[in-house]
């Protein structure tokens, strides 16, 4: 079992700038990729960002590419989402969610833990 907790959302201004952490606990966090996703109301939950086992290979959606930066911390068992010059369409409900095979993948059937979620709300 892995247990995650987001946390880092909040409101924002259209330009602004939030980084969410994702805390995980139980098995090795370190030995696993690990994705960002976000939901909006009345869409489909959607990827974000992704990070391998090691950090040294990442992967965006094209939607947040150059605005975004997923990276991790394995020593604290922590992964992190950068998000800088946010847009309202960046609104949504954000999730953390490990993947326990080996390689990263984008679509959330492929993830076997999530977080409960933290609100970013992005104002114009």
């Amino acid at each position: 079992q892995v247990q995650l907790v987001e946390s880092g959302g909040d409101l924002v201004q259209a330009g602004g700038s939030l980084r969410l952490s994702c805390a995980a606990s139980g098995r090795s966090f370190s030995m696993y990729p690990m994705g960002w996703f976000r939901q909006a109301p009345g869409k489909e939950r959607e990827f974000v960002a992704a990070i391998n086992w090691s950090g040294s290979a990442t992967t965006y959606a094209e939607s947040v590419k150059g605005r975004f930066t997923i990276s991790r911390d394995n020593a604290k068992n922590t992964a992190y989402l950068q998000m800088n010059s946010l847009k309202p369409e960046d609104t949504a409900v954000y999730y953390c969610a490990v993947r326990t095979g080996g390689s990263v993948r984008t679509t959330p059937n492929d993830y076997d833990y999530w977080g409960q979620g933290t609100q970013v709300t992005v104002s114009s």
